[in-house]
């Protein structure tokens, strides 16, 4: 992965946008302690729906909710 420090990033913008097409990874450092603050990824890899199995638990875990159980919509949204 390649790290650029943002006046680099600024100045071979078109560059880093050509690096990214072709399915490179770019960081990008930010100040004297040049600590990366992002990194950017092709669109393609970014957006892959990860496959999640279901049922992994079954007959491992359980759980029961008692029948006076009452929430609010605040409470559960944490509002």
């Amino acid at each position: 992965m390649k790290t650029l420090q943002v006046g680099e990033f600024k100045s071979h913008f078109s560059e880093v946008i050509e690096d990214i097409k072709r399915g490179e990874e770019v960081a990008i450092s930010f100040g004297k302690k040049k600590e990366k603050i992002a990194v950017l990824v092709p669109y393609a890899k970014y957006s892959k729906k990860k496959h999640r199995k279901i049922g992994i638990l079954k007959k491992k875990a359980s759980f029961k909710i008692k029948s006076n159980f009452k929430i609010s919509e605040e409470e559960f949204l944490g509002l």
